[in-house]
């Protein structure tokens, strides 16, 4: 696909079509373009979807595929079912509400509205594709179509993500077997388990986001953090972009355990984001998905409120108050790419100070805001104001939920013997060639693969699926 957002494989099986991943597109007005093209396959042809986890360049477009017809069950685990809810209705609130402001630009500056500003769908559509959600544990099996059954295995990437195994039976009675990695996680990571390893696969599916590089060490990450939190507190605001499922948890624990071991004194911290508030309370439900250390981390948070003080705004009016606040203040808030949500607020109040520090910890798509300030960016427009870039920035990649290229070996290293195919998705073109060729030069791999959107691909022994396509 060589892009990092918008994942989608249809696949047309002799048993009946489905989706494995039905992912938003992200960033600027290509992203919208795609988003708004019509699916290259029939939706009501569908028999099901599969998606491996809540982060919505995987799952984003599932109300407009209900919109459009699909009348099929979306299979997920536990917990990215209950994830789905808090995203899809969030990003269906947020379009809704970009709609009514650009509504009334456009009558008081007679500008004429774009099918592109238009949402892609409503909050009413996005509770009407949650009717459709089946719920799976891992490690059990469930029919997708006929021939074609389905298990998920942990990725440790975020609460409930998913690696997708897939036997499909061939003529003669034998079986087949696909492996789609989703989002792999980093091992040794804060939070979630660590990846699970798959022992056998015809055919892989791996991620590359990260496809090309090495994180930097955890503890080199930690301790920049660490440094940025104390230089910046005592004068200013650190402010953190942070994708509301993973990420924002992630980020709680990381900052938790800096005052636990006695590294800070304590810390003030405010989580800024009601979609990543109702994905903490869903995380604390579900703690039998954290691994033991953060499990024992979170009992320590619940004894020591006075040290670690973490509060969760609850209106509007306390994320505006936040404005008026000079220093001492760790914000979190979302989106983690910076396109949408709150965070587009507090870049705007706290960008032009250089008394304050913006920590950067995950990717960041092209096109994107967060990208633009990655970039060294010396203005940035926000809300059609230019905003001058005077903060310090920090990008601390390390923290991503995605597994580096050693991380992603070390997962491609646990099959057996070769997949006769190998297909690298879900990165930017240099990541995926880059990690391609890592492939092919360390594993031994003859047979390893690029798809490119919209590209068909056909089994030795039935028609296939398409790559990356809506």
């Amino acid at each position: 696909m060589q892009e990092v957002t918008g994942s989608c494989y249809h696949v047309a099986a002799p048993g009946g079509e489905f989706l494995v991943e039905c992912g938003m597109f992200q960033g600027g007005r290509e992203a919208t373009r795609k988003n708004l093209e019509a699916f290259a396959f029939d939706p009501w042809a569908l028999q099901a979807v599969i998606v491996t986890h809540a982060h919505l360049d995987h799952s984003g477009l599932l109300p407009r595929l209900v919109a459009l017809g699909a009348r099929a069950p979306i299979h997920v685990t536990e917990a990215t079912a209950d994830l789905l809810r808090v995203m899809l209705l969030d990003s269906a609130h947020i379009q809704e509400k970009e709609w009514e402001w650009l509504s009334k630009q456009s009558h008081r500056t007679r500008r004429r509205l774009m099918v592109s500003d238009a949402p892609l769908y409503t909050v009413a559509q996005a509770q009407e594709s949650l009717r459709w959600l089946q719920r799976h544990d891992y490690g059990r099996w469930f029919p997708v179509v006929a021939g074609v059954r389905a298990r998920f295995h942990d990725a440790g990437h975020i609460l409930g993500s998913a690696i997708l195994e897939l036997e499909l039976e061939r003529g003669d009675g034998a079986l087949r077997r696909w492996v789609f990695s989703g989002d792999l996680g980093m091992p040794g990571r804060p939070l979630v388990r660590d990846p699970a390893l798959i022992p056998e696969a015809d055919v892989v599916w791996v991620e590359s986001t990260y496809g090309d590089r090495e994180h930097r060490p955890w503890d080199e990450s930690v301790a920049e953090l660490e440094t940025v939190l104390r230089q910046t507190l005592p004068r200013g605001n650190v402010v953190i972009p942070a994708f509301a499922v993973g990420r924002t948890q992630e980020m709680i624990l990381l900052l938790a355990d800096l005052v636990r071991r006695g590294r800070l004194n304590s810390l003030n911290v405010v989580v800024d984001s009601p979609m990543a508030t109702e994905a903490s309370e869903i995380s604390a439900r579900h703690l039998e998905l954290w691994d033991e250390p953060s499990r024992e981390l979170f009992s320590w948070m619940q004894r020591n409120r006075d040290r670690f003080r973490l509060r969760f705004t609850a209106s509007v009016e306390e994320s505006m108050a936040l404005n008026g606040v000079r220093s001492g203040l760790v914000i979190v808030s979302a989106s983690g790419m910076c396109e949408a949500g709150r965070i587009k607020y507090h870049l705007k109040y706290n960008l032009p100070r250089p008394e304050c520090a913006i920590v950067i910890a995950g990717f960041q798509a092209a096109g994107t805001l967060g990208r633009r300030l990655v970039d060294g960016a010396q203005q940035v427009t926000i809300f059609g104001e230019r905003i001058a870039v005077r903060a310090s920035l920090h990008t601390i990649g390390s923290m991503s939920a995605h597994a580096d290229r050693q991380g992603l070996l070390g997962w491609l290293r646990g099959f057996r013997r070769p997949p006769q195919q190998c297909f690298v998705t879900h990165g930017e073109s240099g990541q995926s060639q880059s990690f391609a060729h890592t492939i092919r030069s360390e594993l031994g791999w003859s047979s390893v693969e690029i798809p490119a959107r919209g590209q068909t691909w056909q089994d030795s022994w039935q028609r296939g699926g398409r790559h990356g396509e809506k």
